[in-house]
């Protein structure tokens, strides 16, 4: 079996997830907003997910708003708030390493004459809360600052930067805690934001379907027309099934996040001191104000890509960063942010635990990635080496001589 050490992008639907979705997509299949009894199981399915969501974030189920996602939700949030807001003010923040689900829906709302903001972060990547209040002006109407980084895992203060926000009046916060939430404690009472994000499949729960908190009181407008669905704040016939998925397995993540996110951490500091010993690696992220869970590294002078490429095929998923753009010729944003140069960002790997990851494979993860490192080292030192033999010679032969060395060390 594969070792899967990619959770920050997905994980894998849990057992009980699935068992209680099951019945909404068989027998209790009805449009929750029907009113024959067909419908009336399914609206009590539905109505459940919100009870129980909201219990896991400490807050009311009127207060939570079923989406198709994390990216949704965020949208939502940031253009929702950014309209309703738009006749006081035109001033939205955010910090420089945010998920594109922030960072390019506040670009495509400074189409419409938004103005955006963009707090720049330390080498750990995290936002310094002074910062945020001093961007603040009389048109600020939105702070976006997410909880936890999906490519380095470094937490952000966002009780310290709530604080400051509250300080202004009509100013709303906005946290993206679609990494998170699983891991981290989510008081909503301490946090203070008024709009949070969550995703079920980075919680052990389906794909496709998220919630919005919304604080009550909070105005935003709605981003999609059609009927009355979720206060009139999304339309659309609710994904029942979705919804129950998601609300199980974040009971179930909330119940056992005492005892997970220990274990994780422990199995991280190991992972991650294997790693460091070899030759030039260096974590990313803050040494301690961090996901429990998520290893990053860079290895200067070689290409990630091809690092996970090679433990592909050892049977070892990782990935470069963000699934969003991993694939891509893109440098990771978020380490050009933290400082790093684009030469040095392009040999990031992350390794992303989860609940069901065990000792045994993380020992296993650990010689693999070490032996891949090396022999990527190797094969990168030989190539330098040999394009310096071949300076001077015959165009033709120079060129014979590199791609024969790039041949062998691929």
């Amino acid at each position: 079996m594969p070792i899967y050490l990619d959770h920050a992008a997905t994980t894998p639907l849990r057992r009980e997830a699935l068992e209680a979705m099951l019945p909404y997509l068989t027998e209790h299949f009805g449009n929750p907003s029907s009113l024959h009894g067909v419908g009336r199981r399914a609206r009590a399915g539905l109505d459940e997910a919100h009870e129980t969501v909201a219990k896991a974030l400490g807050a009311s189920p009127r207060e939570i708003v079923i989406t198709s996602g994390g990216t949704e939700a965020n949208n939502l949030a940031i253009k929702g708030a950014a309209w309703a807001g738009k006749a006081r003010g035109h001033r939205i923040i955010i910090s420089s390493v945010e998920h594109h689900a922030i960072g390019h829906t506040v670009r495509y709302l400074e189409k419409f004459g938004f103005e955006v903001v963009e707090l720049a972060v330390d080498r750990y990547g995290r936002v310094d809360p002074d910062e945020v209040e001093a961007a603040i002006t009389p048109r600020t109407i939105l702070v976006s600052i997410m909880l936890a980084n999906n490519e380095v895992g470094t937490i952000q203060p966002i009780a310290e930067i709530a604080e400051r926000v509250r300080r202004y009046k009509g100013v709303l916060l906005h946290t993206d805690a679609v990494q998170a939430a699983p891991y981290l404690p989510i008081d909503l009472a301490s946090l203070d934001v008024d709009l949070l994000t969550i995703a079920a499949h980075k919680l052990e729960g389906p794909k496709g379907v998220g919630a919005l908190f919304v604080r009550h009181g909070t105005n935003i407008l709605a981003q999609q027309q059609g009927g009355s669905q979720e206060r009139y704040r999304r339309a659309g016939t609710e994904h029942v099934a979705g919804a129950v998925g998601m609300a199980r397995a974040l009971e179930l993540a909330v119940a056992e996040r005492a005892e997970t996110a220990p274990r994780l951490r422990r199995l991280r500091e190991t992972f991650t001191a294997a790693i460091v010993a070899g030759e030039g690696v260096v974590e990313t992220g803050h040494p301690t104000d961090r996901l429990p869970g998520l290893a990053s590294f860079v290895a200067p002078g070689l290409d990630g890509s091809a690092v996970a490429m090679s433990l592909d095929l050892a049977d070892l998923a990782c990935s470069t960063g963000s699934a969003c753009v991993s694939g891509s010729t893109e440098v990771s944003h978020v380490l050009t942010s933290m400082g790093y140069p684009a030469e040095e960002a392009r040999g990031a790997l992350r390794f992303s635990l989860g609940r069901t990851t065990t000792e045994a494979e993380i020992a296993e993860a650990a010689a693999l990635a070490l032996a891949a490192l090396a022999h990527q080292r190797e094969a990168s030192v030989a190539l330098a080496a040999q394009r310096r033999a071949t300076l001077g010679r015959p165009v033709g032969a120079a060129a014979a001589a590199e791609a024969g060395v790039e041949a062998s060390a691929g």
